[in-house]
């Protein structure tokens, strides 16, 4: 048994410029590159299967390097994620559901909102919830 108490143990360091810059932008490219592939490629064959599963492992990572970064994070600032998270997520479902209602009515979104551009949408709510938490603890 460690006689050493959890709280006591300094979080174990990583590479913030991994987190925050490598590891979106191999995300960004894998994506970039998988949209590329699905227009290229024969639809239904194996090399659009490929691409289009190409960002689910960076983005697996990106995820990855999120919570570990959030576990080295302070109680204050746990909080403000949260809360900033607690908005986001619901906020997101309203944008997807309310997506998937107007395709099955047959708004198909057509160049202007069809689902993978939805994404920007999705982050708005997740950057405005962690305004208004920062605002409410400074």
């Amino acid at each position: 048994m460690n006689s050493v108490p959890t709280a006591d143990r300094a979080p174990k360091p990583h590479s913030s410029l991994s987190n925050s810059i490598v590891i979106p932008l191999a995300f960004a490219a894998s994506y970039i590159a998988a949209r590329w592939g699905i227009k290229v490629l024969p639809q239904g064959s194996r090399e659009a299967l490929v691409a289009a599963l190409l960002p689910v492992p960076v983005f697996a990572w990106l995820i990855y390097s999120i919570v570990r970064g959030t576990r080295a994070l302070d109680e204050l600032e746990r909080r403000i994620q949260l809360e900033a998270l607690a908005l986001a997520f619901p906020a997101a479902l309203v944008i997807l559901f309310t997506a998937g209602l107007l395709d099955l009515a047959g708004f198909h979104g057509e160049g202007n909102w069809d689902l993978p551009r939805l994404l920007p949408l999705v982050l708005l709510p997740y950057w405005f919830g962690l305004a208004l938490a920062r605002r409410r603890y400074s």
